[in-house]
């Protein structure tokens, strides 16, 4: 696979690595004897000796703990050992307690639900041989993407499986509440982080020292989501840089001579909560972490959910990437165990990893045949899939078309060699019958059935059913769109501005990364080579043809074109739905819970109406991810920070952001956005 991230020292999935399925040797074997056998791993080779009361101990004696221990008796009137009290509290709700033992026994418990869940997981074994090699060598970031809950000890089990060290995983609190089952993820490695901190700074500088500690020490390889949460839309999210910060800043303060990041990409040809993530979208409030509510969740045993894909990416040296964009000296200047604030340049090169290591997990990310068909089904009216269907032989030649557009723009396809390609087909659609189903040689989508007695669905009912089952869809669509996303954007700007001038083109096209950075992943200084690479792909494709001033389209364009305008298409619809609700309401200052409910029933007017036909409108991610770029793009102005955040409209600025995205202000008109603004 083309890897168009190799030049910055990262790398994803190289062209013929071998994934091997580990549930084979596990249906042959015994369970029992897997879960006991002998585990001898390689640790960190400059790791002291250090138990768990040991890396307790030292985070509470600490000279940083200490000095933010006296500030806060200083800044409160309390005694320096009441605070030292409640960080000891802290630490006690938030650390592990990794124990072999109950590893052998999640290990045995995972294996027969996993063997129930999936047909074959798929890991790469010369990514987990790498590891192998980068774990004794310096410690480790493990950081995976994070599409389901089945993600959180899938890592674990592969490591206890492969000899390699427990990581030790960044969870979130309400895990630990869970009866029994957060004891045993506690004893399996897990430790807990409140999801609203805050501003609470006896909290941070526990979290922060524990982090660091264990980073410092080599205890373990850490693990933890750079995404922060569980993307509920199957696509990638912009990274939280809290946790980077904290695994960072033992190399930027020179304790270690390096750090080794390690991307992981985890692919799924079905995801067991995607009814329930559609839901969330739509506002249903999202289930209670419960060990009841685990238990319920059995049925899921019974569905057939496919293939994992577990692909472990290239491990990446933080010293050589970060060469040349951090000077660590400024470092030297303030003892290490004093609190720092990180520096600007820190900063941007913090958030500079962190996308490079998403993108690196996209591009090292498996795509079913699922996810190109239902690329292709959300072109189609909706009204028209759930009445008359698409017919199937037309859904074959167009999947085969985008397949072998997906594998010239370097996508990694999960599609079987050796077996006829409708059989292929039929058998990924089958995995997705919950929501497509084929009929007389035609495929519809399938709503959910109401609760049996109900009277007849409202208008406003039937738009939250179609809009379920269409999200549904839309995630695995979201799970292709990397591959896509930079040439589409090429796609809209050669549409939108109606130039053929590679300048123009070029603003256009920053000004939709700039507006599109919370929805999609765009590497901060790199505008210019993903313009350069969108150019080449549809170039190499025959979309276009290129000059040295010049963009055309070619004969074979229209098609490939018109395909990248319609993936892209339900996204520039939402933003300007916002934009419109946001210009309309009367009010200038308006609080998200507020916008939110607005957004929503104008969509459904909209769509009632026949004026929208993108359902994904609808969906509460993309309208605060429109909602988070207008604040980036200061047309919206975030008035206080509290449990209600509240914002101020600059009507005008919103019109005129709607006005460009349409194409009624010229590209002439624009200046260029710089990269720093990414």
């Amino acid at each position: 696979m083309t890897n168009t991230y190799r030049e910055s020292g990262a790398a994803g999935v190289e062209d013929e690595e071998e994934f091997v399925d580990i549930l084979e040797e596990r249906r042959r074997s015994s369970d029992l004897g897997h879960a006991l056998r002998t585990f001898n791993p390689h640790p960190y080779r400059g790791a002291p000796p250090c138990s768990t009361a040991d890396l307790n101990k030292a985070v509470l004696e600490s000279q940083y703990l200490r000095y933010v221990a006296k500030e806060i008796a200083m800044e409160t009137g309390s005694s320096v050992e009441a605070v030292k009290q409640e960080a000891c509290g802290i630490l006690e709700e938030m650390s592990h307690n990794l124990q072999l033992g109950f590893i052998r026994l999640l290990g045995f418990t995972l294996t027969k639900v996993i063997k129930r869940l999936f047909t074959s997981i798929q890991v790469n074994m010369e990514g987990l041989n790498r590891l192998q090699q980068a774990i004794q060598e310096y410690p480790v970031i493990l950081m995976p993407n994070h599409r389901s809950y089945a993600d959180f000890l899938v890592i674990s089990y592969l490591l206890f499986t492969y000899d390699l060290p427990i990581p030790v995983i960044a969870a979130g609190v309400p895990l630990a509440g869970m009866k029994i089952i957060g004891e045993i993820f506690r004893r399996s490695g897990a430790f807990f982080i409140r999801r609203a901190i805050g501003s609470d700074k006896l909290y941070w500088a526990v979290l922060s020292e524990y982090v660091k500690t264990i980073v410092r020490r080599g205890f373990a390889p850490v693990e933890f989501y750079v995404e922060g949460l569980r993307s509920r839309t199957l696509k990638s999210l912009t990274p939280k840089l809290g946790m980077m910060h904290m695994v960072l800043e033992p190399f930027f303060k020179g304790e270690v001579y390096d750090i080794t990041l390690v991307p992981i990409s985890i692919s799924y040809d079905r995801v067991l909560e995607e009814s329930l993530l559609a839901q969330e979208l739509l506002g249903v409030p999202k289930p209670k972490e419960s060990t009841m509510g685990l238990l319920k969740a059995s049925r899921v045993l019974q569905e057939d959910y496919g293939t994992m894909h577990v692909n472990f990416g290239h491990p990446l040296s933080v010293r050589q990437l970060s060469q040349g964009k951090i000077n660590r000296c400024h470092y030297n200047l303030i003892p290490r165990d004093l609190p720092q604030k990180p520096a600007a340049e820190a900063q941007a090169c913090v958030s500079w990893l962190a996308h490079l290591v998403v993108r690196v997990q996209e591009g090292g990310s498996v795509l079913s045949p699922w996810s190109l068909m239902a690329c292709l089904l959300l072109q189609i009216p909706t009204t028209s899939l759930i009445e008359d269907g698409l017919a199937w032989d037309q859904l074959t030649q167009k999947t085969l078309w985008l397949r072998k557009l997906a594998l010239g723009f370097g996508a990694h396809l999960n599609w079987p060699g050796q077996v006829p390609e409708s059989d292929v087909m039929s058998s990924s659609m089958a995995l997705h019958r919950s929501v497509v189903r084929r009929k007389a040689g035609r495929v519809h989508l399938v709503l959910e059935e109401g609760p049996a007695g109900k009277q007849p669905v409202s208008a406003e009912e039937g738009v939250v059913r179609r809009a379920v089952a269409l999200l549904m869809v839309a995630s695995y669509r979201n799970q292709a769109l990397h591959v896509f996303v930079r040439p589409a954007m090429l796609a809209i700007a050669i549409h939108t501005t109606k130039s053929t001038q590679r300048d123009e083109l070029f603003t256009f096209f920053c000004f939709l990364q700039d507006i599109f950075s919370n929805e999609f992943i765009f590497v901060p200084g790199r505008s210019n080579q993903d313009f350069e690479e969108s150019c080449s792909l549809l170039q190499k494709c025959g979309a276009i043809q290129i000059s040295q001033q010049e963009v055309t389209e070619s004969e074979a364009g229209p098609q490939i074109l018109s395909f990248l305008l319609e993936l892209l298409q339900p996204f520039i619809d939402s933003y300007q739905v916002v934009f419109r609700c946001l210009c309309e309401e009367e009010v200038h200052v308006f609080s998200e819970k507020q916008v939110l409910p607005a957004i929503r029933s104008l969509a459904t007017r909209l769509i009632l109406s026949g004026e929208l036909h993108s359902y994904e409108a609808l969906s509460s991610d993309t309208q605060k991810n429109v909602l988070s770029a207008l604040l980036r793009l200061e047309a919206v102005t975030k008035l206080r920070v509290a449990e209600q955040n509240e914002y101020r409209v600059n009507k005008a600025a919103v019109r005129r952001i709607g006005d460009i995205l349409s194409g009624k202000i010229p590209p002439q008109m624009l200046m260029p956005a710089p990269d720093a603004r990414l």
